[in-house]
């Protein structure tokens, strides 16, 4: 039977280390941490600089590993369409982003199999909503507005 140890943590896209958290936990598991480390780095390099909720399995006797990447949270998604590091610290007051009605669908396919939303329209709408309170217009309106052109079937050929 074999004896698994996980160690879940977060880590900066492409830019994981053997420091903590990672280092200190596997290291007494007696597991190869670099291979590990690059395993993480090349299955994490196009969410640079994001963070991302990584997994590590080893098995204890066998020490076999395998690594699981989570994707980033919407907003982190959002931040990374707009090119954005941080979102407005005051929502409906301040924009500070622009985003097109595509980069909204790119982020709900992206984020659709952790979601409770039962089609790409509605994770789109969840996007809409994560927008609004990051200060960031979608094609350049409120995402208020957004979300009754999106209720109105305006963008269904974008969510088949």
């Amino acid at each position: 039977m074999a004896e698994l140890q996980t160690v879940s943590a977060l880590v900066t896209g492409g830019q994981a280390t053997a420091g903590p958290p990672l280092g200190p936990t596997l290291g007494p598991l007696g597991v190869n941490i670099l291979q590990i480390v690059n395993a993480i780095n090349e299955k994490t390099k196009d969410f640079e600089g994001m963070k991302i909720p990584v997994t590590v399995s080893v098995d204890k006797k066998t020490k076999q590993w395998t690594v699981e990447v989570g994707i980033p949270s919407a907003a982190a998604l959002i931040l990374k369409e707009a090119g954005l590091q941080k979102g407005s610290g005051t929502s409906g007051a301040t924009w500070v982003g622009d985003i097109p009605i595509d980069g909204v669908v790119k982020v709900a396919k992206l984020k659709i199999d952790s979601s409770y939303a039962q089609d790409i329209r509605s994770a789109a709408k969840e996007v809409v909503g994560t927008c609004l309170s990051l200060g960031i217009k979608i094609n350049g309106k409120n995402p208020k507005e957004i979300t009754v052109e999106i209720n109105a079937g305006k963008f269904d050929d974008k969510f088949n």
